[in-house]
């Protein structure tokens, strides 16, 4: 019960969020003073001062915001959520009683004519209400944002599951077969098998260099090209200026080159070639890979490993990412797009 009342409250403890409480002020001012209902606008000087309060409403509400979310810990989630409106009205009205007393000892009284009972009533009402829609609209993001990610990492729990028992079966028959004619080989095998479910069964909120990405790649391959013999052939194109240390999400590579021999090569009596081709341009890695399609352009395959990639890099690249898919011409290709950063 603790853990899901506390859930239902957003946090405003975090700076950003403090700032886009005072934006979400600073918008509230602004509205106010292009409304067609006032009836004069008062000037730069009033629209000034009312900025000012309206900063230090904000700054009060997302103090008490960020404090009473360990207060109402222990309690429901409803009654949590209007405590958690009414207390930076509670707080706005003593500002606002302060502002009005402030307002008559330096002799200004502007806010005279409005009187103090009206102000300070207006001003915890309308904090209430602006409280209500911040932790309502932060919550509904907060959430929208959990799903994204436990979207995502159910996509590479997807993406960890589909090195597949018959790929495992093959491989250990391929292994068998090998150990008494070719033992240095057969060994080789078992080491890149290893390291290929090391690799998928692993923390999956790990990273991986684009170098150990290319090394789980080749070993894939190597494995494959055991069973596959020359129907598997490769042409590798990678510039010479390639960022072997720039990090991305960890099987990233591994799966395109697994689409492209499962659902191209294999699927081939006669195989075929990989193409892959890979540089590095204005702070940007761009692979190219395109492998034979089999006869009646069937792209059946290629979807799911694709989608589930593509939510894993828009969760962890934003929308700097991309990652394109064309069949033509008896060919099926990818286009990946990496930054060399991750989203913030």
């Amino acid at each position: 019960m603790n853990a899901q009342a506390h859930s239902q409250l957003p946090d405003f403890c975090r700076l950003p969020r403090i700032a886009a409480v005072c934006g979400f002020m600073q918008l509230v001012v602004v509205l106010v003073f292009i409304s067609p209902t006032r009836a004069e606008f008062g000037g730069l000087g009033a629209f000034a001062i009312t900025s000012a309060f309206g900063q230090w409403l904000a700054l009060t509400a997302a103090v008490v915001l960020c404090q009473s979310r360990g207060l109402l810990q222990h309690v429901r989630p409803v009654p949590a959520f209007i405590l958690a409106s009414l207390l930076p009205a509670v707080f706005s009205a003593a500002a606002a009683w302060l502002m009005f007393i402030l307002d008559d000892t330096l002799g200004t009284r502007l806010l005279r004519p409005i009187g103090v009972l009206r102000f300070v009533l207006s001003i915890a009402l309308m904090m209430a209400i602006l409280s209500a829609v911040m932790l309502r609209y932060f919550y509904v993001r907060d959430q929208w944002r959990d799903q994204v990610r436990a979207n995502a990492k159910a996509s590479l729990q997807a993406l960890q599951a589909r090195i597949n028992p018959h790929f495992l079966f093959n491989s250990m028959n391929t292994i068998a077969a090998l150990v008494r004619r070719d033992p240095h080989t057969a060994e080789s095998a078992i080491e890149d098998l290893s390291d290929l479910f090391r690799a998928a069964l692993g923390d999956e909120n790990a990273e991986a260099t684009l170098a150990e990405e290319l090394q789980i790649a080749r070993q894939y391959l190597a494995i494959e090209q055991l069973r596959l013999g020359t129907r598997l052939r490769m042409d590798w194109q990678l510039a010479a200026d390639l960022p072997m240390q720039i990090r991305m999400p960890r099987l990233t590579l591994q799966p395109l080159f697994e689409n492209a021999v499962i659902h191209g090569i294999a699927a081939m009596a006669e195989g075929g070639e990989i193409e892959v081709m890979l540089k590095h341009v204005d702070g940007q890695l761009q692979l190219t890979m395109s492998n034979p399609l089999p006869p009646g352009n069937a792209t059946v395959g290629h979807g799911h490993a694709l989608d589930s990639i593509r939510r894993r890099l828009a969760l962890y690249y934003g929308a700097r990412a991309s990652l394109i898919e064309t069949a033509g011409n008896g060919r099926f290709s990818i286009q990946l797009g990496i930054p060399n950063e991750p989203a913030a």
